[in-house]
């Protein structure tokens, strides 16, 4: 079974992929995909490099994060020139790794899964960690180096929570639960979609 998991920023995504991962689950984590294709190295940076110049490389190779995030942030055209460089490198070592897991349930991690419109066909169902938009804006702001102007502009870039939760085949409401009646909805969710061995305690 392949799963698309996503989430508006602060909703508790990662904390569920690590949980299912815990009980079992092959998680393919498209940011840390990402992350890999810029960093020194990196199979993404020769083509950035041409496309936004050597300023946006910082000096030991890598992207330079914060300089492309404030570009993204205020040039959509510069946005859509990363993501065409980005986008089919990450899906396709997403899917290798897919191919190479073992595990009954495979998870994509995927922030941007109902945003991209290319994952889900890629996925048996797609699972949304939800909260209120004012549980995200406080636990986003308690990350370092997160102000209230980078978090509304986060949340602006994202798609809506009803936007969310209409693609959803499954909603896991992260909002005023334990983390272990977390861990109990999402092993629900795997038993119910014949993961029988990762639902069990």
């Amino acid at each position: 079974m392949r799963v698309g998991l996503t989430g508006g920023i602060g909703s508790g995504k990662s904390t569920v992929a690590g949980l299912l991962g815990r009980a079992g689950a092959a998680i393919v984590d498209t940011d840390a995909i990402s992350r890999a294709l810029t960093l020194p190295g990196g199979a993404a940076m020769p083509a950035i490099a041409q496309a936004f110049g050597a300023d946006f490389v910082g000096a030991d190779g890598a992207l330079d994060r914060d300089r492309m995030r404030a570009l993204a942030f205020s040039d959509t055209g510069a946005k859509r020139r990363l993501e065409a460089i980005l986008h089919p490198l990450i899906t396709n070592e997403a899917l290798a790794q897919a191919d190479a897991a073992r595990a009954p349930l495979v998870v994509f991690d995927v922030p941007l899964l109902v945003e991209s419109g290319r994952w889900r066909s890629r996925v048996a169902r797609v699972l949304v960690v939800d909260c209120s938009v004012e549980t995200q804006v406080v636990r986003v702001l308690q990350r370092p180096g997160w102000t209230m102007e980078r978090v509304q502009g986060a949340l602006a870039a994202q798609t809506s929570r009803q936007a969310r939760r209409a693609a959803a085949d499954a909603v896991l409401l992260n909002d005023g639960i334990s983390l272990a009646a977390l861990e109990m909805e999402a092993r629900s969710l795997a038993a119910r979609w014949g993961c029988e061995t990762i639902a069990a305690p």
